[in-house]
């Protein structure tokens, strides 16, 4: 196994936390690494691996904490000088 630099290094393996096995069920067993081009995943129990398939990011929702943009809404704002006063 070698790194993505590939200079013979062991690829670096991280622990995901609350990953379940599918095999044998055991929790926090699940490393995930990589092998050239190919991502893994192998449970340090039973030794079950197989390839992880990345997918591109998920879409972020229009929320009220994160709105759609929409130009026409959006409007300067005028603050109003408190020295003056209307007649």
């Amino acid at each position: 196994m070698t790194s993505e630099s590939g200079e013979g290094k062991p690829a670096k393996k991280r622990f995901i936390a609350g990953a379940v096995c599918p095999r044998c069920s055991a929790m926090d067993r699940i490393v995930n690494y990589r092998e050239g081009e190919k991502n893994f995943r192998e449970c340090v129990a039973c030794g079950f691996k197989d390839e992880i398939r990345l997918q591109s990011a998920p879409r972020e929702l229009g929320t009220r904490v994160a709105p759609e943009r929409d130009s026409e809404r959006e409007a300067p704002v005028k603050i109003l000088d408190p020295g003056k006063k209307k007649k």
